[in-house]
């Protein structure tokens, strides 16, 4: 039965610097990275060493200990570096493209029609399983598990967002059978929430085989652990599956084609970039062919992801697997005066969600913020400012204090097995103290794992 949601709790950031609904024409990128990183808990195995000639869809590595998980190559060509760190730990795998894209053929599949362990194989064996998230935890789903219930958010509601709209327009098909695909993975149901706000599109309106949910009110509730939270949650012991919008069309399309095709759209955003818009790639993609001569003045932090919870990547840097934008923010390195831009100053071009500078009285106008934290990390101090923009029946302060301290009896009792970082962001954002929230909520996840699981 579908269900509708109404938030009482969040936070809206209006930033300067949302993309036009414009794409652009495909581009096939010079190289791609893809990062074990990006598949948290993941201990990688290579397949390939520098050299190799490479296929769309060819193993580059897998896990080391489940050999059925297998991260395949996005792009056709040869692998130029395999980079390590520390004990050689692999930090990414570069593959410099030949220019065309030559697929790895598997043969196409009917979602509908395959058995559930054929249907497994084959997404095991084409790469696709990386796209299918977790929780608890966040981690790759476990293929020899079975979850009770797979959530697809059909919004995103972060500050910048990109329009899952736009960018699945015309994918009917492919996202539908990506749609029957996870429903043969569940005994459950198959969850995919619209933003109850505004209309959605064909592509979401129209989809069978799914729990139609509506959510409205601010961020998180475009976030899928929001909802989660408020239609099935989990409880320990119990598994949920996450797939996002875009990647669920990925699986479909590879699917129906048996081709490892990831060409999607990536949003550009944020305040210093000149031609805001969409543009066409493939998963990992090399950003310099978008970023490039695209971005205003020259101090400034381009970011894998929104601007919550990206990662800070190079002008020359990639995509992250799981990334549908990028944002180009000003960096907030420079030293202010404390007069007129610092602490003294009247605050005329700031934000703060307690009302502390005068622009809370023009809520809707968007406003160009940079990086600065202002301000470094401090004692732990209870303001109330973490439960006015987390709308889970949790009490985030004592939650994040029981992670701090690594007391699991806490964080069990308090719903960590709920949360992932990404729930954390807006804490964060309205943190006094300054905690970086989200590294102690992966840091308190990482301990349940190896404690409790």
């Amino acid at each position: 039965m579908s269900k509708t949601v109404k938030l009482k709790k969040g936070l809206n950031i209006k930033l300067v610097g949302e993309a036009e609904q414009v794409s652009a024409e495909f581009v096939l990128p010079k190289s791609i990275s893809v990062r074990p990183s990006d598949f948290h808990g993941l201990t990688p195995k290579m397949a390939v060493k520098a050299g190799d000639t490479v296929l769309a869809g060819d193993t580059l590595f897998f896990n080391k200990y489940k050999e059925k998980v297998k991260c395949v190559s996005p792009i056709s060509g040869v692998v130029r570096d395999i980079i390590r760190g520390e004990k050689r730990r692999i930090i990414e795998v570069i593959v410099d493209s030949d220019g065309s894209q030559n697929y790895k053929t598997s043969g196409p599949i009917n979602p509908t029609s395959v058995s559930r362990e054929d249907l497994k194989e084959h997404m095991l064996n084409n790469g696709l399983w990386m796209y299918i998230k977790q929780r608890p935890i966040d981690i790759v789903a476990d293929p020899e598990t079975v979850p009770k219930a797979i959530f697809v958010s059909a919004f995103d509601s972060s500050p910048l967002a990109a329009d899952l709209d736009f960018m699945l327009h015309g994918e009917s098909e492919n996202f539908q059978a990506g749609l029957d695909a996870l429903s043969k993975l569940t005994d459950g149901i198959v969850h995919l929430t619209l933003n109850g706000k505004s209309t959605s599109g064909e592509v979401f309106s129209n989809s069978k085989n799914v729990q139609i949910n509506k959510i409205s009110g601010k961020h998180p509730a475009g976030n899928v652990g929001t909802q989660i939270h408020h239609i099935d949650p989990i409880n320990k012991g119990e598994l949920v599956w996450t797939v996002n919008a875009q990647d669920v069309m990925i699986i479909g399309r590879c699917l129906l084609t048996g081709k490892f095709d990831t060409s999607k759209m990536i949003a550009l955003t944020g305040s210093e970039v000149k031609n805001r818009k969409y543009y066409k790639t493939v998963t990992c993609a090399s950003i310099s062919e978008f970023v490039k001569k695209n971005i205003e003045g020259e101090n400034v932090r381009v970011v894998s992801g929104n601007p919550l919870t990206g990662e800070k990547i190079s002008q020359d840097g990639y995509l992250g697997f799981y990334a549908n934008q990028i944002t180009v923010l000003p960096e907030g390195n420079e030293y202010k005066f404390f007069l007129t831009k610092g602490w003294l100053g009247p605050g005329f071009d700031k934000y703060s969600n307690s009302r502390l500078f005068p622009t809370f009285l023009s809520p809707n106008k968007r406003k160009r913020l940079d990086t600065n934290t202002n301000g470094e990390e401090r004692g732990f101090v209870v303001t109330g400012e973490m439960e006015k923009v987390f709308p889970f029946d949790i009490l985030p302060m004592q939650l994040v204090k029981a992670a701090i301290t690594d007391d699991i009896d806490g964080m069990e009792n308090l719903g960590i097995y709920e949360v992932i970082p990404e729930d954390f962001a807006l804490c964060e954002y309205v943190c006094t103290s300054k905690i970086n929230i989200q590294d102690k909520i992966r840091t308190a996840l990482d301990l349940i794992q190896d404690e409790c699981m």
